[in-house]
C-alpha cells in the first residue's frame, strides 16, 4: 500500500497528515514508512543536515521507517534550492530510495513538496514524481475561502496526468463554523470533481505539541482510513 501525499498549497499540514497516517497504520499492525524525496528548509543537527518533516514523523512513532534523498537548506521549491546550493538532482536516485523503503514496509507514504506544480528539477514537477512512482495521490486542502478553486485545479492536473486519486482531506476545519464558504466547500469539491472527500480534520491550535495518541485518535475518527488505503480493517473506532 503506497500513497503520495500532496497539497493544494504549501504549509497546509501535509506533514501532520502524512506522519499521522503512518502512525495510524503502525498502530493497526502495519509496518509503515515515510519517504521524503526532497526536503527544502533542511536544518542542521549535530553538524549534519536533517529533515524537520521526518523528525516530526519520528516524534509521532519512533518505529516508522523514514528516508530522504535530497536535503536542501533553502526553504524554496526543490529546484530553486538545488540551483542555489549547486546540487545536481537525479530522479533515478529518488526512484531507487523509494523502492528500498517500500520493500521494507507494508505501507509507504511519500510526502511531496508543496503542490503538484512545484518544480522538483529543471524539467520536472512534483506531479511527475508521483507519476514516476506510479502510486495513488492523496490531496490535502485548506478549509478556507479559495479551497474549491485550488483543490479542483489540483484534481484536474492529476487527472490530466492519469494519476489515481485516493481522495481529498480537508485539514484544519474550524469547529462550529458559520462561514458559508467553508461549510459548502467539501460537498462542492466532491460534486464538481467526482473525487471523494475522505476526511475532514478539525482545526487544532498546535499540532506541534499534540500527543501521538491524540493525533491517531483524531485521524481514525475523522478520516476514512479504509478508503484511502483500500483495505478492510475490522475496527476503526479507538476510544
Amino acid at each position: 500500500m503506497q500513497i503520495f501525499v500532496t497539497g493544494t498549497d504549501t504549509d497546509i499540514g501535509k506533514t501532520v497528515v502524512t506522519g499521522g497516517l503512518a502512525a495510524v497504520m503502525q498502530s493497526l499492525g502495519y509496518k509503515a514508512g515515510v519517504y521524503k524525496p526532497f526536503q527544502s528548509g533542511a536544518i542542521v543537527q549535530n553538524g549534519f543536515l536533517a529533515s524537520p518533516d521526518l523528525a516530526y514523523v519520528k516524534k509521532l512513532d519512533l518505529y516508522v521507517e523514514t528516508a530522504c534523498t535530497y536535503l536542501l537548506k533553502a526553504p524554496t521549491a526543490p529546484f530553486v534550492a538545488a540551483v542555489l546550493e549547486n546540487t545536481e538532482m537525479n530522479l533515478g536516485a529518488v526512484k531507487r530510495d523509494y523502492e528500498v523503503l517500500k520493500n521494507k514496509c507494508e505501507v509507504t507514504l511519500v510526502e511531496g513538496a508543496g503542490g503538484l506544480m512545484v518544480p522538483a528539477t529543471e524539467n520536472t514537477f512534483m506531479v511527475d514524481i508521483a507519476k514516476m512512482l506510479d502510486i495513488p495521490i492523496l490531496i490535502v486542502a485548506r478549509a478556507d475561502l479559495g479551497t474549491i478553486n485550488h483543490t479542483l485545479l489540483t484534481i484536474n492536473e492529476a487527472k490530466s496526468r492519469g494519476l489515481d486519486i485516493a481522495g481529498v482531506i480537508i485539514n484544519r476545519y474550524p469547529k462550529g463554523t458559520n462561514d458559508v464558504a467553508i461549510k459548502t466547500a467539501p460537498k462542492l469539491i466532491q460534486e464538481y470533481s467526482d473525487v471523494d472527500i475522505v476526511g475532514v480534520i478539525p482545526d487544532i491550535s498546535d499540532f506541534a505539541t499534540i500527543t501521538p495518541g491524540t493525533l491517531i485518535n483524531i485521524l481514525i475518527n475523522n478520516v476514512n482510513i479504509e478508503k484511502i488505503f483500500r483495505i478492510k480493517i475490522p475496527k476503526l473506532n479507538f476510544t
